[in-house]
């Protein structure tokens, strides 16, 4: 990546501006010879918060099996795809790099369901939604940096620091909570800023590498939630050929995915996937059996960036692409695969029989450990979480913070957390 060298001594990569590279709080480069967003990249990699994602559920529980996905390892895998992607496409491979791994940073122990149950406790304070975690993490949680006395947030921790780009490269919902909406990228302590990242911009529109992140999110826990539900045997590889099961998997799809996806489009998807050479027959855990799955999984990845890839250059040409120059064209046929297979998993790994009562139970841990904490913040929550709660500067305020504390706890870490406080 060529860079330019600006009146500051900051090194500018090319198809990106002053602005782009900016910190909300100046801070000299230690002398490494490497670009404002590869120090992004390099910053994320270190944080507490992405070690953290390797005890967090994926979809299946972390813990449990050494085989399935955590939320670090799908993160890995997204960097990977979104880096390619990305740098295909005329991006910085640093910013999309750094956006992956960033984007699931603020999920809590258990995924999705304890996502819900925090959103439930924290109804009275502006609820809980993962994505504005993980903004809230980049730019408030993650010990990093501090904001000077005559800074923006004085004598306060400001994240990691990152760059404009990087920020909003990791903002898949650009926008405060709403009516209407249960996704939103900010909590309204956070919009100072958010208002900073988004240097102006009043509309819901995501940059280039936002969107190459959002995609390749999706390309990659789609094709390996299914990878690690064929493993598990919770789903089985023939159930394509079924009309029955075919028809589960549309009505899951039209459900949580909206209307939009036509009957007729979704059957189709499944059919053609089923039809590629790469589907296997059977599965048995074999390696030869292991091998066929794994190569399915890499001519899905590839299927779906390549159709992204070469829909975009036929509408935008084959320059390069960064922050609002482009937007990621993704065919029809591809979103309706993609949105097929998140529904197969959505179906037969996270709605798989005997479930119900496991999820029960994570919510209650939830639940309890919250409402412990509550009783007497400062004498249970961790030295981190109790200096936060003591500087509050109002109750709502200190209320996030305990829901900041549990949502950092892993899978495994909240079980003892319970286990000693809620007995």
């Amino acid at each position: 990546m060529v860079v330019n060298v600006n009146e500051s001594g900051v090194n500018v990569p090319n198809g990106y501006e002053p602005d782009d590279v900016a910190r909300w709080v100046d801070e000299p480069n230690k002398g490494v010879d490497r670009t404002e967003f590869a120090r992004d990249r390099a910053r994320v990699m270190h944080s507490s918060a992405l070690r953290r994602l390797g005890v967090k559920t994926q979809v299946m529980q972390a813990g449990i099996d050494d085989f399935p996905r955590t939320r670090l390892t799908h993160s890995l895998e997204c960097a990977q795809v979104g880096r390619e992607l990305g740098s295909a496409l005329g991006c910085d491979p640093d910013v999309v790099d750094a956006a992956c791994l960033a984007h699931d940073l603020g999920h809590p122990p258990f995924g999705h369901n304890g996502e819900s149950m925090l959103n439930e406790l924290a109804a009275d304070i502006g609820g809980f939604e993962g994505n504005a975690q993980s903004f809230r993490l980049l730019t408030r949680l993650e010990p990093k940096a501090f904001s000077p006395a005559d800074g923006p947030r004085p004598n306060a921790t400001i994240g990691l620091n990152l760059t404009r780009a990087a920020l909003d490269a990791a903002s898949k919902y650009p926008w405060a909570r709403r009516a209407g909406t249960t996704k939103f990228g900010v909590y309204d302590d956070d919009v100072d800023i958010f208002t900073w990242v988004r240097n102006g911009r009043m509309d819901d529109v995501t940059c280039f590498e936002a969107q190459v992140m959002d995609w390749s999110d999706d390309v990659s826990y789609c094709v390996h939630d299914i990878e690690d539900g064929i493993y598990g045997g919770h789903l089985d590889v023939n159930i394509l050929t079924s009309a029955t099961g075919r028809q589960e998997v549309i009505e899951i799809a039209q459900k949580w995915y909206g209307s939009q996806f036509e009957t007729d489009g979704l059957d189709e998807a499944l059919t053609r996937l089923a039809d590629l050479p790469s589907w296997p027959a059977s599965y048995d855990g074999t390696m030869q059996s292991m091998a066929k799955l794994k190569n399915l999984t890499s001519t899905l990845v590839g299927r779906f960036c390549v159709a992204a890839q070469t829909a975009t250059r036929a509408t935008y040409g084959h320059q390069p692409h960064s922050r609002y120059s482009a937007e990621l064209v993704v065919p029809s046929e591809a979103r309706y695969e993609v949105t097929a297979l998140k529904a197969l998993s959505a179906r037969f790994v996270m709605n798989r029989e005997g479930v119900d009562d496991l999820y029960v139970h994570q919510r209650q841990l939830i639940a309890d450990l919250v409402g412990v904490l509550n009783t007497d913040p400062e004498q249970y929550l961790d030295a981190f979480h109790k200096a936060l709660w003591l500087d509050a500067a109002t109750p709502q305020a200190a209320a996030r913070v305990v829901i900041d504390h549990v949502a950092s706890l892993t899978d495994v870490s909240i079980g003892h957390w319970h286990a000693t406080l809620c007995q």
